[in-house]
């Protein structure tokens, strides 16, 4: 049985441009084309399809899913890890939620979600989010050296300045404020609304605690929160789409204050 590339699409929610692309990449490549161009696909296709998404759910890219496919694992044992990997994700995910719920009761119970409250473990802020590994740590630090050296030396003297209560804080307000802003998202607020852009403000001076960047390097630090799949993946967790409006706020903010 064959299955047209609009069944596809119906099917597993992927867009035909996707599909077309798949198949000039030769990732997906269809089981024939009609006379009229239209491509088809059959029960093979349609399993290589679910490797496909189950792969870039996990957070692979095209040419690390291409390399996997084509070195005829078996399918049954690729989908067993792909399964295995899943349960510990949702069994992740779960987590996060109870730590977002308790910090969110936390700071309901202080009375006021625009006041700094005491919060009874701050190590409960960071419950199930994904450890930032030695490789990954040394490549954005070295990278962030080149790039920006001098905010690199100012970064590395404000953290040394710090002390255990100053990095609690700092923890506590980073994580009230990304719940303060994905309930402005939630409720449809326009990024430059001026609760918003206040917000930012307070955003911007926590910034400032360690470099101080101009309109285009703060448009950048933005820019990176959507880009960086470490750090879009801790916004999104708290609301899906987080890390695009902060950073839609933030270029409304520097076109307007740092320009």
């Amino acid at each position: 049985m064959a299955w047209s590339i609009a069944d596809v699409c119906r099917m597993s929610g992927v867009s035909s441009r996707t599909l077309r692309h798949y198949d000039a990449i030769g990732l997906l490549p269809p089981a024939w084309i009609a006379a009229n161009g239209h491509r088809h696909y059959e029960e093979a296709g349609l399993l290589r399809l679910q490797q496909i998404l189950l792969m870039r759910e996990l957070g692979l890219g095209l040419r690390e899913i291409q390399a996997v496919l084509d070195s005829r694992a078996d399918p049954v044992a690729v989908l067993r890890e792909h399964r295995r990997r899943l349960l510990g994700e949702r069994d992740r995910l779960e987590t996060l939620v109870r730590t977002v719920g308790r910090t969110i009761a936390e700071l309901e119970e202080g009375g006021k979600m625009n006041k700094t409250v005491k919060i009874n473990r701050p190590e409960n802020l960071f419950e199930g989010f994904e450890a930032e590994s030695g490789a990954a740590g040394a490549e954005t630090e070295a990278e962030v050296r080149e790039r920006w050296p001098e905010a690199w030396e100012q970064a590395r003297e404000a953290r040394q300045a710090m002390t255990a209560d100053d990095q609690e804080w700092w923890q506590r307000e980073v994580t009230a404020q990304m719940i303060r802003l994905a309930e402005f998202m939630a409720a449809g607020v326009p990024v430059d609304a001026p609760e918003v852009q206040s917000e930012l403000d307070i955003h911007y001076a926590g910034i400032r605690r360690f470099w101080t960047p101009n309109a285009e390097a703060y448009k950048g630090l933005g820019q990176t929160y959507v880009d960086d799949p470490r750090f879009r993946r801790n916004y999104d967790r708290i609301a899906e789409g987080l890390a695009v409006y902060q950073r839609d706020a933030m270029v409304v903010y520097a076109d307007t204050l740092l320009s």
